[in-house]
């Protein structure tokens, strides 16, 4: 039988066991299937039941429990201003979900963990905030003049920038908005919904486009004459106290020969997901230093695109506007909880959700690749987790 440990609390054990129970019927009926090919149901179900039993109880992957990490945590929902009796209508939720790994932390402490909180992974584009986070410092002392324009910086690419082109500016690329429609070499963008190369003046257009964040990562690199990689570790993993970093899995990749600069990709955990978001809610302080100046964090996570302004016009339709490689909420329908708040997103499911309203963060983790395959949890899918957190909020009181 599975023991909950002691110091659980009761929606800890409630998501527990419901994660518990998911995690022995999907290994059940995989390798039920696996014996029904070869004949052997018989001899051996019951030795099959009983190791799945015990494989269930003892893998790592508690929604709630004890934490084996540098993270507090609270004791209770209420202590932290949540209803249980709310937050114990997600695990069923979850289940639904391709989540992998999903941390939930108030006021610097966890409220909610579940999955696997330390396995390294692709992050795909949430990338692009983190860069624009490793940008401040660089700004701030002058290193990196965000006005200066690609033909300053002596940036080209197959083929040749058109003039119109060359006058784009660092800060557009960060945005978004610099007119470039070269082609990217690595897909995930907007770009087949891009106007003609050369119809647009730089910063007249917003497009989400990943040839202007490629070459976003190639002008850090030149102007700070450092490594993007080396600057992620330096300036957030260490000082971060990330616990599950490597910088020998960062690396870089796409079709160069369909353009120059490659995408940044980096592989990062879950707990550490959330030191990020959780920097960011401290505007850029850590541990009583600062990491970033709070007046970069400020503009990077301010309307620079409007909803209303965003390309093509599906995206319209949508909660978000845009800054500095961070989405922004920003639609009178949502909730009042929802002031101020920003994220990064990436492909098949990585998410890092700032809420101040609420001292929140949420990172999520749909792990991809490495022999899983690619599903995917989906922003209407992860939007259904903050959702059901924000119900969970008390009013007032939680007695």
């Amino acid at each position: 039988m599975c023991r909950v440990p002691a110091s659980t609390s009761r929606i800890g054990r409630v998501l527990l066991n419901a994660e518990l129970v998911r995690r022995m019927e999907i290994a059940i009926r995989m390798s039920v299937q696996w014996l029904i090919s070869r004949g052997r149901v018989s001899s051996c179900i019951c030795v099959l039941t009983v190791a799945l039993a015990t494989y269930a109880c003892s893998s790592p992957t508690g929604f709630g429990g004890p934490l084996d990490s540098t993270w507090s945590q609270w004791p209770t929902p209420e202590d932290a201003g949540f209803n249980q009796t709310g937050l114990e209508m997600l695990p069923e939720y979850l289940s639904t979900l391709n989540t992998t790994g999903l941390m939930v932390v108030v006021d610097g402490k966890v409220l909610l963990h579940y999955g696997d909180l330390e396995e390294l992974s692709y992050v795909a584009s949430v990338r692009k905030s983190i860069l624009a986070m490793l940008y401040g410092p660089y700004v701030a002392d002058g290193t990196v003049d965000l006005d200066q324009t690609l033909e300053e910086l002596g940036m080209d690419d197959h083929g040749g920038l058109l003039e119109i082109e060359r006058r784009a500016t660092v800060r557009h690329l960060l945005t978004a908005r610099s007119g470039v429609y070269h082609e990217a070499s690595n897909s995930g963008d907007d770009s087949d919904s891009a106007p003609t190369r050369g119809s647009q003046d730089p910063g007249s257009y917003f497009l989400y486009n990943n040839w202007d964040f490629n070459a976003a990562g190639a002008a850090f690199e030149l102007m700070t004459g450092g490594e993007i990689f080396d600057a992620l570790m330096t300036d957030l993993a260490e000082p971060l106290g990330f616990e599950d970093f490597q910088r020998s899995r960062q690396e870089k990749s796409g079709n160069l020969d369909r353009s120059i600069y490659p995408a940044y990709h980096m592989w990062l955990s879950t707990r550490d997901m959330a030191r990020v978001g959780q920097l960011m809610l401290q505007k850029g302080i850590w541990d009583g230093r600062r990491l970033i100046p709070e007046s970069w964090l400020r503009e990077v996570t301010s309307l620079v695109t409007h909803r209303e302004q965003m390309n093509p016009a599906s995206r319209r339709s949508g909660a978000f506007g845009y800054g500095y490689m961070w989405w922004i909420w920003d639609s009178p329908s949502v909730s009042p909880l929802y002031s101020g708040a920003y994220t990064a997103k990436g492909a098949y499911g990585q998410y890092i959700t700032v809420l101040p309203a609420l001292a929140m963060v949420v990172a999520h983790k749909t792990a991809v690749g490495d022999g899983r395959g690619y599903s995917s949890t989906s922003w209407s899918g992860y939007q259904g987790v903050l959702n059901r957190l924000l119900a969970a909020k008390c009013q007032a009181s939680c007695n």
